[in-house]
């Protein structure tokens, strides 16, 4: 504990010294007709694979006006307003001031930006792409929109102490400009920046950054698990270009599971990117995914209905009166191409979170109309029934070690979704 309060205050003090480094000048922004009609057209395709409005707009607000809740293990961080507005928003960064934004994570007046704004990754995007984004987001309708303040425990809440932070962990490269020819090389280029995949799916040390030696390993991120994406992927079947690209293009898949959490959103924004860009990114994942255990074989489905029934008389009879009429074989909705139990993704995960929030949540289709559904059951169960249900499910359909301490961990994602938008 005294080591502990001896680096918080060390930082602190650091922070102090740092955040009075004096930053470059904020200029006007071009105006909106001197922006190529073509290249705002291509940064709204890296917009939307990039999901910046999913991150840069409230439930219900104006597009990229920023103040949506952002949970981390420091507190809360609002993002920031985007529009083009010069009191609130980016109307006076120039696009120097934007490059420098995107790539070191400073704004234009010279303070830090937090990590939460995954500048790791876009620091390895090429001009092309930052100056057709940067024309994207100069052409929107400006908004004035202030956000809340931020709401981070100390020395966090000190916007200089990230100096420290980026002195440790931020150490990038210089940007890459694939060859337009190789799709490979597109793919993991847009994979690794502007589509910042690692944000989630790679694990976080106790200070937020991304643990670069275990690259799409999964991670965690508003109380949902984002599973790996590479040799350690736990689905069932193989994850093959044209599966990625019908899931990035409808949150569904038929053999692996439906969007949920945080990943709606980042469907909503995918279904309308570019399809060369899309597909780059598909033939990539799904090569860095073909180690995994489902690349040897597609796998028989398992169901152990009466083993698992032995084992959790309680999560049984649970399931049956509350999740059999949509999930048993030969219901009506297995018949509209959901996918079924055994082939879902989080069954077979290390961590038991996706299946809970799932349960507790429920699903809604990310993108509108005829997609997956199920109500939630946050209401209606306690967190011992869903953890009774949750394992029985796992018992009966997967063959990865029990989830333990199941009543706690539901507790914990309760209070999770709770605090998430």
């Amino acid at each position: 504990m005294h080591r502990a309060g001896s680096i918080r205050a060390l930082v602190a003090l650091l922070a102090l010294t740092l955040s009075a480094c004096a930053g470059g000048p904020r200029l006007p922004a071009p105006p909106p007709q001197t922006f190529d009609r073509a290249e705002i057209e291509r940064g709204a395709g890296l917009a939307r694979l990039g999901d910046c409005q999913g991150c840069h707009t409230t439930e219900d607000g104006v597009a990229y006006a920023g103040g949506r809740p952002l949970q981390t293990p420091f507190g809360t961080l609002y993002a920031t307003n985007i529009t083009p507005d010069p009191k609130t928003g980016l109307g006076r960064y120039s696009r120097d001031a934007f490059v420098r934004a995107m790539r070191r994570g400073v704004r234009a007046d010279g303070a830090q930006l937090y990590p939460g704004f995954p500048y790791d990754h876009f620091a390895y995007a090429d001009d092309a792409d930052i100056s057709a984004l940067y024309a994207f987001l100069m052409t929107r309708r400006p908004i004035q929109q202030t956000p809340p303040p931020n709401r981070l425990i100390p020395p966090a809440n000190i916007r200089g102490a990230v100096a420290i932070w980026k002195a440790l962990f931020f150490h990038p490269g210089p940007p890459v400009t694939p060859d337009p020819a190789d799709e490979r090389a597109r793919g993991a280029y847009l994979v690794e920046s502007l589509g910042h995949c690692g944000a989630c799916h790679t694990p976080h040390n106790f200070l937020g950054a991304e643990q670069t030696k275990k690259p799409l390993d999964g991670g965690y991120q508003e109380g949902w698990y984002a599973p790996p994406l590479n040799a350690l992927s736990p689905a069932s079947v193989p994850w093959t270009p044209e599966r990625l690209e019908r899931y990035f293009r409808t949150g569904l898949d038929r053999d692996h599971a439906a969007a949920a959490g945080p990943m709606s959103a980042v469907v909503r924004e995918l279904s309308k990117a570019s399809e060369a860009d899309l597909h780059a990114m598909a033939v990539y994942l799904a090569e860095v995914m073909r180690p995994a255990p489902a690349g040897q074989g597609r796998p028989a489905l398992v169901d152990r209905a009466e083993a698992a029934a032995r084992a959790h008389p309680q999560g049984a009879s649970l399931y049956a009166g509350a999740c059999a009429a949509c999930h048993e074989p030969g219901a009506q909705m297995m018949a509209e191409g959901r996918p079924p139990l055994p082939l879902g993704t989080p069954l077979h995960e290390a961590d038991p979170r996706d299946t809970l929030q799932i349960i507790l949540k429920g699903l809604t289709p990310p993108l509108g109309g005829a997609g997956p559904y199920m109500p939630a059951f946050a209401s209606s169960l306690t967190d011992g029934q869903v953890a009774e249900i949750a394992a029985y499910v796992q018992a009966r359909y997967s063959d990865r070690p029990a989830w333990s301490n199941l009543t706690a961990a539901v507790a914990k994602a309760r209070q999770a979704g709770e605090g998430a938008s």
